[in-house]
């Protein structure tokens, strides 16, 4: 009888093993499973492992259909206007909202922020670009939508999953419905899903790709859903930086938002920074601009003669969507140089991990991933543990750090690393959102270590 997918990775020692033996991660085991197949390239590890012959590895079953989507027209439960179809096939059935879908629906990673607030600055963090997102807390929506509350020009997730019903918004700062705001973005909703269950599945399984449908005319093919999902690469080896980046280079000099007044203009700046946007959030921008820094923001792709020609006090390296690796490509070369100059640096997020790869360190795939206003970070030099804001599902791999790069900070979740820095040199960056927007204000203190770095006399 044909050995299975599942039967070969339990032989190697299960998921993690089977990466780490393979040299893939978690996720790509993950999509072993979905496809039934693992790439012919990766047979000689896993007959190394497993002791499993070419033979045994060539005669997997066929996949089999799944139920759901085989056969006869779907049933579609009552009410339902909306479904969002996993790789797998399982269907989650709601109420559409927002922009209907076309022939293409939006597909992604389908992922889970535990954030209670701040959906607005979620949904334009450019570091969701590519992902749908799952929203644990039921009432979204009820504070409608304002102009001063967003991240970025337009929405960069892929489309967002609730519990409740869109409501109408009760907030005096209010300018439009979320309902509308998304509708005006083309961006779809589902509501009426049992995101507890959804976040389940993706907590156990690791985050899958999915696929949301809101059609005009209320008709599913839920095959066609099914296979589109499952086609998708998914988000290891997808640079996604200069999809989001900004186009040229611009000055920045707003400042946070403050009551009653809003935010204001720097005025006397102490400092030149030159932020790289790899899906740099505002608040970013505004959080240095308020510690006394002139900020010059440039495309992912600006060269090192592009950024230090600036003649900057300080380089910060900004959030960003994608897979680091992949965006490391032509970002590394420009950051070892940078580096060189010895101008001190402040990364956060992908700028976090693209300057780990610069120092010569290696990243990897989260099976969840870290998305939220909630998550403990200890920073191991004091002792104390700041509550943070985060989203990535990429991670800097603490072991491959060379010597000379420190760990600072841990994540009390998982253990995963959050915070590094080079000895002897002004350079440091944190996994999460230090301008924690949502979020709490644990991490601000960050934005005065990197002003102060840049007080120092360069060596």
């Amino acid at each position: 009888m044909p050995i299975s997918i599942d039967q070969i990775i339990e032989r190697m020692g299960g998921p993690d093993a089977a990466a780490r033996l393979t040299g893939v991660g978690t996720e790509a085991v993950r999509k072993w499973r979905q496809s039934r197949a693992i790439p012919s390239r990766h047979w000689p590890a896993v007959s190394a492992a497993t002791g499993l012959s070419m033979t045994d590895l060539q005669a997997h079953p066929p996949e089999q259909p799944n139920p759901t989507t085989a056969g006869t027209p779907p049933s579609i439960p009552a009410g339902a206007t909306a479904v969002l179809v996993l790789a797998d096939g399982t269907p989650f059935w709601g109420r559409g909202f927002g922009a209907h879908t076309q022939a293409d629906g939006p597909v992604g990673e389908v992922c889970f922020s535990t954030g209670m607030t701040g959906y607005q600055e979620t949904l334009t963090d450019p570091s969701f670009a590519g992902q749908i997102i799952t929203f644990t807390f039921p009432h979204i929506g009820n504070v409608g939508t304002n102009h001063a509350d967003i991240e970025a020009a337009s929405i960069a997730a892929s489309g967002l999953v609730v519990k409740q019903d869109i409501s109408e918004p009760s907030n005096w700062r209010s300018a439009q419905s979320l309902q509308a705001w998304l509708r005006a973005q083309g961006v779809t909703g589902i509501s009426g899903v049992d995101t507890r269950a959804l976040t389940i599945r993706i907590r156990d399984a690791g985050a899958p790709a999915g696929i949301l449908a809101f059609p005009a005319d209320g008709g599913f093919d839920l095959a066609a859903l099914q296979a589109r999902a499952a086609a998708w690469p998914g988000l290891e080896g997808m640079d996604l930086a200069r999809e989001v980046t900004c186009l040229q280079s611009y000055s920045w000099d707003e400042t946070t938002w403050s009551w009653p007044g809003g935010s204001a203009r720097q005025q006397s700046p102490n400092h030149h920074v030159v932020a790289v946007d790899y899906g740099a959030k505002r608040n970013i921008l505004r959080c240095l601009a308020t510690a006394g820094c002139r900020v010059t923001v440039v495309p992912a792709t600006a060269t090192a003669d592009d950024i230090l020609r600036h003649r900057p006090d300080g380089v910060f390296l900004s959030n960003g969507p994608g897979d680091p690796a992949a965006t490391g490509i032509y970002t590394v070369p420009v950051l070892r140089q940078v580096l060189d100059s010895g101008v001190p640096i402040f990364g956060i997020c992908l700028g976090h991990q693209l300057l780990a790869l610069a120092l010569g360190a290696r990243t990897y795939k989260l099976t969840r991933g870290h998305r939220g206003a909630n998550q403990p970070v200890q920073d191991l030099a004091t002792g104390k543990v700041e509550i943070t804001s985060q989203n990535h599902g990429f991670a800097v791999d603490a072991e491959s750090l060379p010597t000379g790069v420190k760990v600072t900070h841990v994540s009390l979740f998982d253990g995963s690393n959050e915070g590094i820095a080079a000895v002897g040199r002004p350079v440091f960056s944190v996994q999460y959102h230090p301008e924690a927007s949502p979020g709490p204000s644990d991490s601000h203190h960050l934005f005065q270590r990197f002003v102060e770095m840049m007080r120092q006399p360069v060596a």
